[in-house]
Protein backbone atom coordinates (compact mmCIF):
# COMPACT_ATOMS: atom_id res chain seq x y z
CA UNK A 1 0.00 0.00 0.00
CA UNK A 2 1.36 3.31 -1.05
CA UNK A 3 2.22 6.14 1.31
CA UNK A 4 0.62 9.55 1.30
CA UNK A 5 1.11 11.44 -1.95
CA UNK A 6 3.75 14.21 -1.74
CA UNK A 7 2.67 17.75 -2.49
CA UNK A 8 4.16 19.76 -5.38
CA UNK A 9 7.65 20.99 -4.63
CA UNK A 10 6.60 24.56 -3.90
CA UNK A 11 4.42 23.54 -0.97
CA UNK A 12 5.62 20.07 -0.02
CA UNK A 13 7.60 20.74 3.14
CA UNK A 14 5.32 23.37 4.63
CA UNK A 15 1.92 21.92 3.97
CA UNK A 16 2.04 18.16 4.26
CA UNK A 17 0.35 17.35 7.55
CA UNK A 18 0.31 14.04 9.44
CA UNK A 19 -2.95 12.21 9.99
CA UNK A 20 -4.60 12.66 13.35
CA UNK A 21 -5.91 9.80 15.43
CA UNK A 22 -9.09 8.21 14.11
CA UNK A 23 -12.26 7.87 16.09
CA UNK A 24 -14.56 5.16 17.30
CA UNK A 25 -18.24 4.99 16.64
CA UNK A 26 -19.47 5.94 13.17
CA UNK A 27 -22.83 5.69 11.37
CA UNK A 28 -23.98 6.59 7.87
CA UNK A 29 -25.48 10.05 7.42
CA UNK A 30 -28.94 10.59 6.11
CA UNK A 31 -27.85 13.02 3.40
CA UNK A 32 -26.20 12.06 0.13
CA UNK A 33 -26.61 8.86 -1.90
CA UNK A 34 -26.66 5.62 0.05
CA UNK A 35 -23.73 3.23 -0.11
CA UNK A 36 -24.30 -0.10 -1.92
CA UNK A 37 -25.82 -2.79 0.29
CA UNK A 38 -23.13 -5.37 -0.42
CA UNK A 39 -19.37 -5.18 -0.55
CA UNK A 40 -17.73 -5.60 -3.90
CA UNK A 41 -14.43 -7.34 -4.66
CA UNK A 42 -13.72 -8.66 -1.19
CA UNK A 43 -11.08 -11.04 -2.46
CA UNK A 44 -7.89 -9.44 -3.70
CA UNK A 45 -6.48 -11.60 -6.45
CA UNK A 46 -4.02 -9.33 -8.22
CA UNK A 47 -1.94 -6.24 -7.69
CA UNK A 48 -3.70 -2.86 -7.95
CA UNK A 49 -4.53 -1.88 -11.52
CA UNK A 50 -6.32 1.30 -12.52
CA UNK A 51 -9.91 0.56 -13.41
CA UNK A 52 -11.06 1.99 -16.75
CA UNK A 53 -13.09 5.18 -16.67
CA UNK A 54 -12.69 8.59 -15.01
CA UNK A 55 -9.96 9.11 -12.45
CA UNK A 56 -11.47 8.99 -8.92
CA UNK A 57 -10.90 12.07 -6.77
CA UNK A 58 -12.37 12.16 -3.26
CA UNK A 59 -12.42 15.37 -1.23
CA UNK A 60 -12.89 14.56 2.47
CA UNK A 61 -14.05 17.27 4.84
CA UNK A 62 -16.20 17.65 7.93
CA UNK A 63 -16.10 18.45 11.63
CA UNK A 64 -12.88 18.05 13.59
CA UNK A 65 -13.00 14.77 15.51
CA UNK A 66 -15.65 13.22 13.26
CA UNK A 67 -13.33 10.75 11.53
CA UNK A 68 -11.85 12.47 8.46
CA UNK A 69 -8.43 10.93 9.11
CA UNK A 70 -9.99 7.47 9.43
CA UNK A 71 -11.73 7.91 6.06
CA UNK A 72 -8.45 8.96 4.44
CA UNK A 73 -6.70 5.90 5.86
CA UNK A 74 -9.33 3.59 4.37
CA UNK A 75 -8.97 5.30 0.99
CA UNK A 76 -5.18 4.93 1.23
CA UNK A 77 -5.62 1.20 1.89
CA UNK A 78 -7.76 1.04 -1.25
CA UNK A 79 -4.89 2.36 -3.35
CA UNK A 80 -5.68 6.09 -3.31
CA UNK A 81 -2.84 8.57 -3.01
CA UNK A 82 -3.78 10.76 -0.05
CA UNK A 83 -2.89 14.30 1.02
CA UNK A 84 -4.08 15.74 4.32
CA UNK A 85 -4.89 19.45 4.52
CA UNK A 86 -3.30 20.91 1.37
CA UNK A 87 -3.81 24.66 0.71
CA UNK A 88 -6.79 25.34 -1.51
CA UNK A 89 -4.54 27.16 -3.96
CA UNK A 90 -2.78 23.95 -4.97
CA UNK A 91 -5.84 21.70 -5.21
CA UNK A 92 -5.95 21.93 -9.01
CA UNK A 93 -2.22 21.25 -9.19
CA UNK A 94 -2.64 18.08 -7.14
CA UNK A 95 -5.25 16.79 -9.56
CA UNK A 96 -3.12 17.60 -12.60
CA UNK A 97 -0.03 15.89 -11.13
CA UNK A 98 -0.71 12.16 -11.49
CA UNK A 99 -3.11 9.64 -12.94
CA UNK A 100 -4.09 7.31 -10.10
CA UNK A 101 -6.96 7.58 -7.60
CA UNK A 102 -6.49 10.63 -5.37
CA UNK A 103 -8.00 11.76 -2.05
CA UNK A 104 -7.45 15.01 -0.15
CA UNK A 105 -8.56 16.15 3.28
CA UNK A 106 -9.78 19.74 3.63
CA UNK A 107 -11.07 21.37 6.82
CA UNK A 108 -11.06 24.56 8.86
CA UNK A 109 -7.31 24.21 9.50
CA UNK A 110 -6.58 24.71 5.79
CA UNK A 111 -4.73 27.90 4.91
CA UNK A 112 -7.11 30.47 3.43
CA UNK A 113 -10.10 28.23 4.09
CA UNK A 114 -13.42 29.56 2.86
CA UNK A 115 -16.33 27.18 2.39
CA UNK A 116 -17.51 29.05 -0.70
CA UNK A 117 -14.07 28.67 -2.30
CA UNK A 118 -14.06 24.94 -1.59
CA UNK A 119 -17.48 24.59 -3.21
CA UNK A 120 -16.27 26.59 -6.23
CA UNK A 121 -13.14 24.44 -6.52
CA UNK A 122 -15.23 21.29 -6.31
CA UNK A 123 -17.53 22.60 -9.04
CA UNK A 124 -14.52 23.16 -11.32
CA UNK A 125 -13.21 19.66 -10.61
CA UNK A 126 -16.60 18.07 -11.27
CA UNK A 127 -16.66 19.79 -14.68
CA UNK A 128 -13.19 18.51 -15.56
CA UNK A 129 -13.23 15.81 -18.22
CA UNK A 130 -11.87 12.42 -17.18
CA UNK A 131 -12.25 13.14 -13.44
CA UNK A 132 -14.90 11.80 -11.06
CA UNK A 133 -14.88 14.19 -8.09
CA UNK A 134 -16.79 13.30 -4.91
CA UNK A 135 -17.21 15.28 -1.69
CA UNK A 136 -17.48 13.28 1.55
CA UNK A 137 -18.54 15.09 4.72
CA UNK A 138 -17.93 13.57 8.18
CA UNK A 139 -20.05 14.80 11.06
CA UNK A 140 -21.09 13.74 14.57
CA UNK A 141 -23.34 14.94 17.36
CA UNK A 142 -22.04 17.64 19.70
CA UNK A 143 -21.90 15.44 22.79
CA UNK A 144 -19.97 12.76 20.90
CA UNK A 145 -17.39 15.26 19.65
CA UNK A 146 -17.08 16.70 23.16
CA UNK A 147 -16.44 13.22 24.57
CA UNK A 148 -13.79 12.48 21.95
CA UNK A 149 -11.95 15.71 22.67
CA UNK A 150 -12.16 15.02 26.39
CA UNK A 151 -10.73 11.53 25.91
CA UNK A 152 -7.90 12.63 23.60
CA UNK A 153 -7.23 15.96 25.39
CA UNK A 154 -6.55 17.60 22.05
CA UNK A 155 -7.27 21.26 21.36
CA UNK A 156 -10.06 22.03 18.95
CA UNK A 157 -8.63 24.06 16.02
CA UNK A 158 -11.30 26.76 16.47
CA UNK A 159 -11.19 26.85 20.28
CA UNK A 160 -7.56 27.55 21.20
CA UNK A 161 -8.60 30.04 23.88
CA UNK A 162 -8.66 33.82 23.85
CA UNK A 163 -10.98 35.73 21.51
CA UNK A 164 -11.84 32.62 19.47
CA UNK A 165 -13.36 30.95 22.50
CA UNK A 166 -11.98 28.96 25.41
CA UNK A 167 -14.41 26.02 25.32
CA UNK A 168 -14.34 23.04 22.96
CA UNK A 169 -18.09 23.42 22.51
CA UNK A 170 -17.52 26.96 21.19
CA UNK A 171 -15.16 25.59 18.53
CA UNK A 172 -17.54 22.76 17.56
CA UNK A 173 -20.44 25.14 17.03
CA UNK A 174 -18.32 27.69 15.18
CA UNK A 175 -16.94 25.00 12.88
CA UNK A 176 -20.40 23.56 12.26
CA UNK A 177 -21.67 26.92 11.09
CA UNK A 178 -18.56 27.50 8.97
CA UNK A 179 -18.89 24.15 7.17
CA UNK A 180 -22.64 24.17 6.53
CA UNK A 181 -22.22 24.98 2.80
CA UNK A 182 -19.92 21.97 2.41
CA UNK A 183 -22.38 19.65 4.09
CA UNK A 184 -25.09 20.89 1.77
CA UNK A 185 -22.87 20.26 -1.27
CA UNK A 186 -21.65 16.82 -0.15
CA UNK A 187 -22.26 13.69 -2.20
CA UNK A 188 -21.99 11.50 0.91
CA UNK A 189 -22.58 12.56 4.53
CA UNK A 190 -21.36 10.17 7.23
CA UNK A 191 -22.66 10.76 10.75
CA UNK A 192 -20.01 9.06 12.85
CA UNK A 193 -21.73 9.33 16.21
CA UNK A 194 -22.48 5.66 16.85
CA UNK A 195 -21.07 3.79 13.87
CA UNK A 196 -18.27 1.30 14.69
CA UNK A 197 -15.01 1.90 12.85
CA UNK A 198 -15.27 -1.43 10.90
CA UNK A 199 -18.67 -0.30 9.62
CA UNK A 200 -17.19 3.00 8.46
CA UNK A 201 -14.53 1.05 6.60
CA UNK A 202 -17.20 -1.14 5.01
CA UNK A 203 -19.17 1.88 3.81
CA UNK A 204 -16.12 3.59 2.32
CA UNK A 205 -14.93 0.40 0.65
CA UNK A 206 -18.38 -0.28 -0.78
CA UNK A 207 -18.54 3.20 -2.28
CA UNK A 208 -14.97 3.76 -3.48
CA UNK A 209 -13.23 0.41 -3.81
CA UNK A 210 -11.65 -0.05 -7.28
CA UNK A 211 -12.36 -3.39 -8.90
CA UNK A 212 -8.73 -4.46 -8.57
CA UNK A 213 -7.90 -2.83 -5.24
CA UNK A 214 -5.64 -4.86 -2.92
CA UNK A 215 -7.53 -7.34 -0.76
CA UNK A 216 -6.48 -9.80 1.92
CA UNK A 217 -3.00 -11.18 1.32
CA UNK A 218 -2.52 -14.73 2.63
CA UNK A 219 0.81 -16.29 3.53
CA UNK A 220 0.86 -20.05 4.06
CA UNK A 221 3.99 -21.12 5.90
CA UNK A 222 5.36 -24.51 6.90
CA UNK A 223 7.70 -24.79 9.88
CA UNK A 224 9.22 -27.11 12.48
CA UNK A 225 7.95 -26.82 16.05
CA UNK A 226 11.35 -27.47 17.70
CA UNK A 227 12.70 -24.36 15.94
CA UNK A 228 9.93 -22.16 17.27
CA UNK A 229 6.68 -20.69 16.03
CA UNK A 230 6.84 -18.12 13.22
CA UNK A 231 6.55 -14.75 14.89
CA UNK A 232 4.13 -13.35 12.33
CA UNK A 233 1.71 -16.31 12.48
CA UNK A 234 -1.97 -15.47 13.01
CA UNK A 235 -3.28 -19.06 12.88
CA UNK A 236 -1.19 -22.12 13.82
CA UNK A 237 -2.04 -25.76 13.08
CA UNK A 238 -0.18 -28.75 14.52
CA UNK A 239 0.26 -31.67 12.09
CA UNK A 240 2.38 -33.94 14.28
CA UNK A 241 -0.51 -36.41 14.67
CA UNK A 242 -0.27 -37.43 10.99
CA UNK A 243 1.75 -40.38 9.66
CA UNK A 244 5.41 -39.36 9.45
CA UNK A 245 7.32 -39.98 6.19
CA UNK A 246 10.62 -39.37 7.99
CA UNK A 247 10.66 -43.00 9.12
CA UNK A 248 10.12 -44.43 5.65
CA UNK A 249 13.65 -44.81 4.17
CA UNK A 250 12.54 -44.11 0.60
CA UNK A 251 10.69 -40.94 1.66
CA UNK A 252 13.10 -39.54 4.24
CA UNK A 253 15.33 -37.61 1.76
CA UNK A 254 12.27 -36.18 -0.05
CA UNK A 255 10.04 -33.27 0.93
CA UNK A 256 6.32 -32.62 1.05
CA UNK A 257 6.54 -31.30 -2.50
CA UNK A 258 7.24 -34.78 -3.82
CA UNK A 259 4.09 -36.72 -4.83
CA UNK A 260 5.20 -39.86 -3.00
CA UNK A 261 5.34 -37.95 0.29
CA UNK A 262 1.97 -36.36 -0.34
CA UNK A 263 0.40 -39.71 -1.14
CA UNK A 264 1.81 -41.18 2.07
CA UNK A 265 0.48 -38.36 4.28
CA UNK A 266 -2.90 -38.32 2.54
CA UNK A 267 -3.23 -42.08 3.09
CA UNK A 268 -3.36 -41.56 6.85
CA UNK A 269 -6.88 -42.66 7.90
CA UNK A 270 -7.33 -39.43 9.86
CA UNK A 271 -6.26 -37.12 7.04
CA UNK A 272 -9.56 -36.78 5.10
CA UNK A 273 -11.54 -35.76 8.18
CA UNK A 274 -8.76 -33.41 9.31
CA UNK A 275 -8.56 -31.75 5.89
CA UNK A 276 -12.32 -31.20 5.74
CA UNK A 277 -12.27 -29.61 9.18
CA UNK A 278 -9.21 -27.50 8.35
CA UNK A 279 -10.70 -25.85 5.26
CA UNK A 280 -14.10 -25.70 6.96
CA UNK A 281 -12.48 -23.74 9.79
CA UNK A 282 -10.48 -21.33 7.60
CA UNK A 283 -12.87 -20.53 4.75
CA UNK A 284 -15.57 -18.75 6.83
CA UNK A 285 -12.92 -16.66 8.61
CA UNK A 286 -11.44 -15.03 5.51
CA UNK A 287 -14.39 -12.85 4.41
CA UNK A 288 -14.88 -11.81 8.04
CA UNK A 289 -11.24 -10.74 8.26
CA UNK A 290 -11.71 -8.73 5.06
CA UNK A 291 -14.86 -7.07 6.40
CA UNK A 292 -12.94 -6.03 9.52
CA UNK A 293 -10.19 -4.45 7.42
CA UNK A 294 -7.42 -6.99 7.91
CA UNK A 295 -4.88 -6.81 5.08
CA UNK A 296 -2.47 -9.66 5.88
CA UNK A 297 -3.02 -13.13 7.32
CA UNK A 298 -0.32 -15.72 7.97
CA UNK A 299 -1.40 -19.34 8.39
CA UNK A 300 1.36 -21.52 9.80
CA UNK A 301 1.29 -25.33 9.64
CA UNK A 302 3.93 -27.19 11.58
CA UNK A 303 5.34 -30.66 12.17
CA UNK A 304 8.50 -31.83 13.90
CA UNK A 305 11.01 -31.59 11.06
CA UNK A 306 9.25 -29.02 8.88
CA UNK A 307 10.06 -30.93 5.67
CA UNK A 308 7.33 -33.49 5.02
CA UNK A 309 3.86 -33.20 6.57
CA UNK A 310 3.79 -29.43 7.01
CA UNK A 311 5.16 -28.79 3.52
CA UNK A 312 2.58 -31.06 1.92
CA UNK A 313 -0.34 -29.51 3.80
CA UNK A 314 0.94 -25.96 3.15
CA UNK A 315 1.15 -26.67 -0.58
CA UNK A 316 -2.30 -28.26 -0.61
CA UNK A 317 -3.87 -25.45 1.42
CA UNK A 318 -2.36 -22.69 -0.74
CA UNK A 319 -3.59 -24.41 -3.91
CA UNK A 320 -7.07 -24.82 -2.42
CA UNK A 321 -7.32 -21.15 -1.38
CA UNK A 322 -6.11 -19.98 -4.79
CA UNK A 323 -8.83 -22.05 -6.41
CA UNK A 324 -11.30 -20.24 -4.15
CA UNK A 325 -10.06 -16.92 -5.55
CA UNK A 326 -7.75 -15.79 -2.75
CA UNK A 327 -4.23 -14.50 -3.25
CA UNK A 328 -2.05 -16.97 -1.34
CA UNK A 329 1.76 -17.01 -1.13
CA UNK A 330 3.85 -19.94 0.10
CA UNK A 331 6.89 -20.07 2.35
CA UNK A 332 8.69 -23.22 3.59
CA UNK A 333 10.90 -22.04 6.42
CA UNK A 334 12.87 -25.21 7.02
CA UNK A 335 13.54 -25.76 3.31
CA UNK A 336 15.57 -22.57 3.25
CA UNK A 337 13.15 -20.76 0.95
CA UNK A 338 12.59 -17.84 3.30
CA UNK A 339 14.60 -15.99 5.92
CA UNK A 340 14.50 -17.63 9.32
CA UNK A 341 12.12 -15.43 11.28
CA UNK A 342 11.22 -17.96 13.94
CA UNK A 343 10.79 -17.17 17.60
CA UNK A 344 13.14 -18.63 20.27
CA UNK A 345 12.73 -22.35 20.94
CA UNK A 346 10.25 -22.25 23.78
CA UNK A 347 6.93 -22.01 21.99
CA UNK A 348 6.16 -25.75 21.85
CA UNK A 349 7.98 -28.89 23.02
CA UNK A 350 8.84 -31.62 20.54
CA UNK A 351 6.48 -34.57 20.47
CA UNK A 352 9.08 -37.11 21.59
CA UNK A 353 12.38 -35.94 23.03
CA UNK A 354 15.45 -37.20 21.24
CA UNK A 355 13.84 -37.96 17.86
CA UNK A 356 13.57 -35.64 14.85
CA UNK A 357 10.02 -36.81 14.13
CA UNK A 358 8.01 -39.46 15.94
CA UNK A 359 6.81 -42.53 14.00
CA UNK A 360 3.10 -43.21 13.67
CA UNK A 361 1.85 -45.23 16.62
CA UNK A 362 -1.38 -46.02 18.41
CA UNK A 363 -0.65 -43.14 20.79
CA UNK A 364 -1.52 -40.27 18.45
CA UNK A 365 -1.85 -36.69 19.48
CA UNK A 366 -5.20 -35.09 18.73
CA UNK A 367 -5.34 -32.69 15.80
CA UNK A 368 -4.67 -29.12 16.88
CA UNK A 369 -6.74 -26.31 15.37
CA UNK A 370 -5.48 -23.32 17.28
CA UNK A 371 -7.22 -19.97 17.38
CA UNK A 372 -5.37 -16.71 16.52
CA UNK A 373 -2.29 -16.22 18.63
CA UNK A 374 -3.00 -12.56 19.15
CA UNK A 375 -5.88 -11.19 21.17
CA UNK A 376 -6.52 -8.71 18.35
CA UNK A 377 -9.41 -10.23 16.39
CA UNK A 378 -9.04 -9.16 13.73
CA UNK A 379 -6.33 -6.52 13.47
Amino acid sequence: MGGARPLPAAARDQWRRPFRAGCAGLRPGRAGPAAPAELRGLRGVSDPVLAPGPRPFVLVTGLSGAGKASILRVLEDLGFETVDNPPLAILDSLVEDGTGPLAAGIDARTRGFEAAEVVAALRRLRDREGLAATLVFATAEEEVLLRRYTETRRRHPLAPGGPLGARVLDGIRMEGALLTPLRDAADLVLDTSVLPLPELRRLIEARFRPDDAPGLSLQIQSFAFPKGLPREADLVFDLRFLANPHYVPALKPLTGRDPAVGDYVAADPDFPAFWARLVGFIEPLLPRYVAEGKKYLTIAVGCTGGRHRSVFVAEKLAAHLRQQGWRADLAHRELGQTHDISAPVLAAPPQDAGTPESPLSSKKAAPSLSMPMSSKYPS
